[in-house]
């Protein structure tokens, strides 16, 4: 897809010395196995967050690792200090930061996993909008319901807000993407941004492609290939898991042409990454 001229996207053509640092800061290095993993928000990263900081030995415990990814507590999982990324190499490394990042490309196990990119949206929307989350309330909750719910002031609390029955509808939420305005601000929060932009695909040959849809047997895979499935299990967990068959329900707010909209703005990650374009939704 990197090569085929009819999947265009920003920055596909750019080559990896000209991604700025800031866009390097989802990829996580593990130098004691040798692997680089970029994560996508919505995509079991926060087991695969785990996972990365038993496997670096970055979190001790009496003096000892911690090994139960499971036992690490949610609020250091996505804590950027566990974590050696990228976007921290100039920091530690200085002029020879970009040099040093393309030899680990090199050596290093790289990978990624990716999900339906409709279904990841739902799934934000769902985490971030429908439960009690004071920071995505100020930050993002609130420009919605002024500017596509009719709520010139809304409530000044996420808690005022659910005790009054009051947040955006996906409907809104889809709106927020496509708005021009939206990406004038700031950049799209990692939570919906495409994936090729938080991981770069086309400047970083990833060795393993994961999707969420199969991410047991794909992880089991994947731990074995890095010779780490002695070390480190994959976490199972099923809660409110997003399936896609709800792609339709979540839609029927949608209008037909909004859906076909917001396909092409995540189309590139939907051939990028083999997802078929959803055809019963696009069409409806």
């Amino acid at each position: 897809m990197c090569a085929n001229d009819s999947v265009t996207f920003p920055g596909k053509n750019r080559s990896f010395d000209d991604i700025p640092n800031r866009e390097l800061d989802h990829l996580i290095v593990d130098d004691r196995h040798g692997i680089i993993y970029c994560y996508v928000p919505k995509v079991a990263c926060s087991n695969w967050k785990r996972i990365m900081i038993v496997l670096s030995e970055s979190l001790l415990r009496d003096g000892v690792p911690q090994r139960d990814p499971l036992a690490i507590p949610r609020d250091l999982v996505h804590n950027s200090s566990m974590h050696f990324t990228f976007n921290k190499f100039w920091k530690r490394y200085g002029k020879f930061a970009r040099h040093l990042m393309k030899v680990k490309l090199k050596k290093y196990t790289k990978f990624i996993f990716v999900r339906d990119p409709f279904v990841r949206l739902i799934s934000a929307y769902r985490n971030k909008f429908e439960l009690r989350n004071e920071d995505f309330y100020r930050r993002f909750a609130q420009v919605m319901l002024r500017r596509y719910a009719n709520q010139p002031t809304p409530p000044a609390s996420v808690d005022e807000a659910f005790d009054v029955g009051l947040h955006p509808s996906f409907s809104n939420f889809v709106q927020y993407l496509l708005d021009p305005q939206t990406e004038k601000e700031m950049p799209f929060n990692e939570h919906w941004r495409q994936v090729y932009r938080l991981c770069h695909p086309c400047q970083i040959q990833y060795d393993f492609v994961g999707h969420l849809e199969s991410a047991e047997e794909d992880a089991e895979h994947l731990l074995r290939q890095l010779h780490v499935d002695n070390v480190v299990e994959f976490p199972t967990s099923h809660r409110n898991l997003t399936a896609s068959s709800w792609e339709s329900d979540w839609f029927s707010t949608v209008s037909a042409e909004t859906r076909r909209e917001l396909y092409k703005l995540y189309e590139p990650d939907f051939r990028l990454f083999g997802y078929d374009r959803p055809d019963s939704i696009l069409n409806e």
